[in-house]
């Protein structure tokens, strides 16, 4: 099972969002703090603002923030909002894929259970448990910042 770089970096973001807070971030400075892609996070913070994790402010000061407590934002709903399509398996899917036991096979019904509760743990942590270890959180993307700031 693997999560796609959109999630992650769904994730990344919304964890700078909250040890941001109140603050605004912007998208240069979460690519600069985890050496990621900024047009891929552009892309991630309109998913985020769509879904109303994110707030987008415009202008020459403008940047992102959390729209709801960090507490409120649960890791599972996250994952939900980002992987719309995400499955196990071809046969999780809506179509038929060409399998010649699809329709007899008890395989779809085990992935859906271990999907389900894959959800579930991510559903029992929220963005408020991401950011508990605040100060060296901090402590490292202030590094990280700094070096990159340093790179050719």
């Amino acid at each position: 099972m693997r999560l796609t770089r959109h999630t992650d970096y769904a994730l990344r973001m919304l964890i700078h969002a909250a040890l941001r807070a109140p603050a605004l971030i912007t998208v240069g400075e979460v690519a600069r703090a985890f050496d990621l892609s900024a047009p891929h996070l552009n892309k991630v913070a309109q998913t985020l603002a769509g879904h109303g994790l994110l707030q987008t402010v415009r202008g020459r000061s403008g940047g992102l923030r959390l729209l709801r407590e960090p507490d409120g934002i649960r890791l599972g709903e996250v994952v939900r909002i980002t992987e719309p399509d995400f499955q196990l398996a071809p046969c999780m899917g809506t179509h038929d894929y060409g399998c010649t036991i699809q329709r007899c096979c008890d395989l779809r019904r085990v992935l859906d259970q271990a999907m389900t509760a894959f959800l579930a743990e991510l559903d029992r942590w929220t963005l408020a448990d991401m950011v508990a270890r605040r100060t060296p959180m901090l402590i490292a993307i202030t590094r990280a910042q700094r070096q990159a700031a340093h790179r050719p």
